[in-house]
C-alpha cells in the first residue's frame, strides 16, 4: 500500500486540504492519506488553536471517508520534526511505501529542515504545485534527489487557512462558508473560533487524540 503523510497546522482545515488528499488517491499516487496536525510547541507557530480543537475539526472533516485518517503523533509536548514523523510511520507500516505530501513552497527550503537531506534521500515526495510557483528551479536545485520527487498533476488552489481566519476576524463568515465542510464551519461558528474575543469556551471537542 502507498500511504501519503499530509502534515500541516490545519488552523483551520478546509476543503482544499481534503480535496488534495482525495485527488491524490483518485489519480493513484497513494492508496490512503493520513492527516498529521502539527503540535503547538513551536515558537514560530504562536497563533494555533489548541491541539484538541484542530484535531476535532479534522475529525469532523474526514468522517465517513474510508481512505482518509488522522494521527496524533505530532501532538506532543515537544517539537516533532518531519523526519521523525516519516520514520514513525515507516516503523508502523514496514510493508508499505510512505510518501510525504509537500507543496512547492515547502519543497523550496526542505533542505534547510532538520535532516532535510535525509528526507529527500529516504522518502518519496509528492509535490503539489502552487499556481504561482516555478517548478523547474526546484527540480534543478534537488537534481540529486529527483528520483524521489514526484510532481503530481494536482494543483493547489489559491486558498489558505490564514485567509479564512482573517475573514472571520472581519466578521465575514459568510465569505468562507463555501471553503469549509459544513460540520467544520458549524464548529467554528458555535465555538467563536478565530474571532477577536480572547475568552471563549468550546462547546465540545473530541478528546481521543
Amino acid at each position: 500500500m502507498k500511504i501519503g503523510i499530509f502534515g500541516g497546522s490545519f488552523n483551520p482545515p478546509h476543503k482544499m486540504h481534503k480535496n488534495i488528499a482525495k485527488e491524490l488517491i483518485k489519480h493513484g499516487y497513494v492508496d490512503k492519506v493520513i492527516f498529521v496536525p502539527t503540535g503547538t510547541k513551536y515558537e514560530y507557530k504562536n497563533n494555533l488553536e489548541s491541539n484538541a480543537t484542530r484535531y476535532t475539526m479534522l475529525t469532523l472533516m474526514i468522517e465517513n471517508e474510508k481512505d482518509l485518517s488522522l494521527s496524533k503523533y505530532e501532538l506532543q509536548d515537544r517539537p516533532v520534526y518531519t523526519y521523525e514523523t516519516l520514520d514513525h510511520f515507516k516503523r508502523k507500516y514496514p510493508e508499505d511505501d510512505i510518501y510525504f505530501i509537500c507543496g512547492t513552497d515547502n519543497l523550496s527550503y526542505i533542505d534547510q529542515w532538520k535532516r532535510g537531506d535525509y528526507i529527500l534521500k529516504n522518502y518519496k515526495i509528492l509535490v503539489i504545485k502552487r499556481t504561482t510557483d516555478e517548478l523547474e528551479p526546484l527540480l534543478e536545485k534537488y537534481e540529486n534527489y529527483q528520483k524521489n520527487i514526484i510532481v503530481t498533476s494536482i494543483k493547489e488552489e489559491t486558498l489558505s487557512s490564514t485567509y479564512i481566519r482573517e475573514e472571520i476576524k472581519k466578521k465575514k463568515q459568510g465569505n468562507i462558508k463555501k471553503y469549509l465542510d459544513k460540520k467544520v464551519y458549524q464548529y467554528i461558528k458555535e465555538n467563536h473560533l478565530y474571532e477577536e474575543k480572547t475568552e471563549r469556551k468550546c462547546f465540545y471537542a473530541i478528546k481521543s487524540y
